[in-house]
């Protein structure tokens, strides 16, 4: 006799943003689990009346109970389905390889694949298995990534906190090929080198490819100010575009030493102004000393890692906002971002409206700034909007 699939069975009435394809399931929405499905196994999510709903991946230990990869009954989860949707990513992506080696090949529940993260620099992956259904398929999804892009050398950055909340231990090092050295990228004519052993995220922040170019068309003849520059991304964009000075501030001693570097492979003629220092200490004397820039881009870490710390980031947002548009000058523009998924778009604009107001200065909105299309979001999951920003002009 064949043993019956395992299944979630849904609460009366918890079955509606399924119904919408939300691709989460909440702890709390789960009357009982039927079966004994092992953290990443496929269970059949049912409603209370007993009516299918999807195949997803299990999580015993994540309020996110179930992550969903498809709502066909007649699908089959298996290592066919998921090289299938591995090989559909990256082919989705291939015509956005023109003009930079760094690219987002695999995007979570926007591509299918939750909680599974793939970045490419150049011939090295960067992989992330954040939830456990990637975990569990770990595996098939390197061996498809190796199979669509050719690339033989795979990393593993699985250390984000979301993986700790899916009851996972972090883990790091090399799935194919050795631990790499920094590896080269080219962005819009722009070298960089990226750590993906030990920088941030996978190693540098592709999704903000696009707003770097805006920077770069917008530097000319401008006085430049980076903060938060990590590796010195927008400094390096504003330079090529002609900023005539630039002032770059970070914390990390080896960020700057990374971007220093990747200064000197561009060969820009004088080196810029590299501060390390605490952001919100940092603009403060430079207010004190009454600096001026005309061009300052604000892309500070998350702020709100979660719905708890949203008053808090809410502050910080509004302080550094507020000092930056002092700072600025007249016909100054704001590159200013947030990428805490907990700060909501119109939350974010009304926060930097806030500061401009106590700033006492006037502004105009020019563009609303997301990650770049090699970051989409899937249409009935607004929790994959993570990054924000506005480009802002001072009157």
């Amino acid at each position: 006799m064949t043993r019956p699939e395992p299944a979630l069975h849904l609460k009366p009435a918890k079955d509606k943003s399924l119904q919408r394809r939300h691709p989460w399931v909440y702890a709390g929405a789960v009357e009982r689990v039927s079966g004994k499905p092992a953290p990443g196994d496929t269970v059949r999510v049912l409603a209370a009346d007993g009516r299918f709903l999807a195949h997803a991946a299990f999580s015993p230990s994540s309020v996110i109970r179930a992550r969903v990869w498809t709502f066909d009954e007649a699908e089959t989860v298996d290592a066919a389905f998921i090289a299938a949707r591995v090989q559909a990513a990256v082919a989705r992506r291939e015509p956005l390889r023109d003009g930079s080696d760094a690219l987002r090949l695999v995007f979570g529940e926007a591509d299918a694949l939750p909680g599974c993260i793939v970045d490419r620099y150049g011939a090295q992956l960067v992989v992330q298995c954040l939830s456990t259904g990637a975990e569990r398929w770990r595996e098939t999804i390197v061996d498809a990534l190796v199979a669509a892009t050719g690339c033989t050398a795979v990393y593993e950055r699985s250390d984000a906190s979301a993986r700790e909340r899916e009851g996972l231990a972090l883990r790091t090092g090399p799935i194919r090929g050795e631990a790499p050295a920094p590896v080269p990228v080219v962005e819009h004519g722009v070298r960089y080198r990226v750590d993906v052993v030990g920088g941030h995220k996978t190693g540098f922040y592709i999704d903000q490819r696009d707003s770097r170019a805006l920077v770069r068309e917008h530097a000319a003849g401008r006085r430049v100010l980076n903060c938060f520059c990590y590796t010195g991304g927008f400094t390096l964009a504003a330079r090529q575009g002609g900023a005539i000075e630039a002032t770059s501030i970070d914390a990390s001693a080896e960020a700057l030493a990374m971007a220093q570097a990747n200064e000197r492979d561009n060969g820009f003629e004088a080196p810029s102004t590299w501060l390390q220092a605490n952001v919100f200490d940092a603009l403060k004397t430079l207010l004190a000393e009454g600096r001026r820039y005309d061009l300052i881009v604000l892309d500070p870490p998350k702020f709100a890692p979660s719905a708890q710390h949203v008053d808090a980031a809410s502050r910080a947002y509004k302080e550094i906002n507020l000092k930056a548009l002092r700072l600025l000058a007249p016909g100054g523009l704001l590159f200013t971002f947030s990428c805490s998924g907990a700060i909501g778009a119109d939350l974010f604009r009304r926060i930097v409206a806030d500061a401009a107001v106590d700033a006492g200065v006037d502004a105009q909105l020019l563009r609303h700034l997301a990650a770049g299309i090699d970051h989409p979001m899937a249409i009935t999951h607004p929790e994959g909007e993570y990054l924000k920003g506005l480009m802002l002009r001072r009157m």
